[in-house]
């Protein structure tokens, strides 16, 4: 079963990523991929809440148990048995800093193709420890938005 996902940062409405993933790969196996592809330390606790189309927590999981199993122990298979349609990858759990794994759906496995595989993405990826992430959307004028000039120092030449 290979299954898509899209991942987005709930504050920044730029970046997105959509990855197709081996149902059978282990949450400890999507932390590492998902540590590498976005140039996240891996040194850092982590871990995964399931939420069911309802917006309710189903599970959670980490490296240790919260009740749910374990992130080696629980594949993306058993996410979805569980109900969980929804991941937050919490990457950051002192500040509950994560991004949002929506399960877009089953995708047909193509043999000559290595999983887990990015297959779309825009945007620059945000900083992990970043305190805000940026959305280049605010970096640009609104059509119709005057510029305001400053004021000129009267000091200039000195």
């Amino acid at each position: 079963m290979i299954l898509r996902y899209k991942i987005t940062f709930p504050s920044n409405k730029v970046f997105f990523r959509e990855y197709e993933l081996n149902g059978e790969m282990t949450l400890f196996a999507l932390n590492k991929f998902l540590t590498n592809d976005l140039d996240f330390a891996p040194d850092q606790m982590t871990a995964f809440r399931g939420y069911g189309q309802d917006g309710k927590l189903k599970a959670m999981w980490g490296m240790f148990d919260f009740g749910s199993g374990t992130i080696d122990g629980v594949s993306l298979q058993k996410t979805l048995e569980c109900g969980a349609r929804t991941l937050h990858y919490v990457f950051d759990i002192n500040s509950n800093k994560y991004m949002v794994l929506s399960l877009i759906g089953e995708v047909e496995k193509i043999f000559h193709i290595s999983y887990p595989r990015l297959v779309a993405e825009k945007g620059r990826i945000p900083g992990q420890f970043d305190s805000k992430f940026d959305d280049l959307d605010n970096l640009t004028p609104e059509i119709g938005a005057e510029v305001q000039s400053q004021p000129e120092s009267e000091d200039e030449d000195e």
